[in-house]
């Protein structure tokens, strides 16, 4: 998933670390846009493609929140992070006339529990969500086995079971943004932003408006924190970051979850629920 894997077990579960890490492994296979023998690849390469439970299940939550966000989430993004700029590959600027030709529709995605595919032109990109969906699966491994108290991180998608202290990463300084306590026995918290993957500026960041097809310039971080699962989190930031800045704060708003945010400004704004799900350290 091109990021850095990370869980935290107690002495006693040590035993299930093989276990865990294997259920993210299957998940990377499953998901991954890069290696040639994953699902997703063969389906952006062939327009269609056999897949297993893993991304049968990521592609129907990816439905899910193309219809929650009003396609503001939208896996077809895929044509030009995949396409265009080639993010984590051979990276590149696109002309605004390719940016403009490229397609985004969604609706060409047509899947079952056994086969997908899309229509000629589009690719897929699940990233927007697929750290999410990981941390999930490598949690329920974990509660399976009967594990309490752990802690299991993909980049900045973290799932807590058990109280646990968090600190959001400042990309503007080398204090935290906020410090914290997790108040529930379980709870996720996840970060977007557009200041660690961009080709030349934070300008031309991966975190592009479907609509628009340009990057997003309203937030440089983006935190949510509830006990919604993880995917779903990670999917409603990349929502947000990319919509219009008042439909975001309306859209996170009607959520369950309570949020921090960083502006293009600077400006740091907590959502007013934030009490109800942290215990925030002065």
């Amino acid at each position: 998933m091109g990021t850095f894997a990370t869980i935290s077990l107690s002495e006693s579960n040590k035993g299930l670390f093989k276990g865990a890490f294997s259920v993210l492994a299957r998940v990377d296979n499953s998901l991954s846009s890069y290696k040639i023998n994953s699902p997703i690849y063969k389906l952006n390469k062939h327009k269609k493609a056999d897949i297993n439970l893993y991304t049968y299940e990521a592609l129907l939550l990816s439905q899910k929140y193309y219809k929650e966000s009003r396609g503001y989430f939208n896996i077809a993004i895929g044509s030009i992070t995949k396409e265009l700029y080639r993010f984590g590959e051979d990276e590149r600027i696109p002309e605004s006339w390719e940016l403009n030709a490229s397609d985004t529709s969604f609706n060409t995605l047509i899947f079952n529990t056994k086969s997908a595919k899309i229509g000629y032109g589009i690719k897929v990109d699940l990233g927007g969500f697929g750290k999410g969906y990981g941390v999930d699966r490598g949690v329920e491994y974990l509660r399976i086995n009967s594990v309490q108290r752990a802690r299991v991180a993909l980049s900045g998608d973290i799932r807590c079971l058990g109280i646990c202290e968090i600190e959001i990463n400042n990309p503007l300084s080398s204090r935290p943004l906020l410090r914290f306590s997790t108040k529930y026995q379980e709870m996720g918290i996840s970060t977007s932003g557009n200041y660690n993957r961009f080709v030349g500026t934070p300008d031309n960041n991966h975190l592009i408006n479907p609509n628009t097809k340009e990057s997003q310039k309203n937030f440089i971080s983006l935190t949510l924190i509830s006990t919604l699962p993880n995917s779903d989190i990670d999917a409603y930031a990349t929502a947000a970051s990319v919509m219009p800045k008042a439909l975001a704060y309306k859209f996170l708003n009607s959520l369950d979850l309570a949020y921090v945010a960083l502006e293009s400004d600077e400006s740091l704004v907590l959502s007013e629920n934030i009490d109800q799900y942290v215990n925030v350290y002065k």
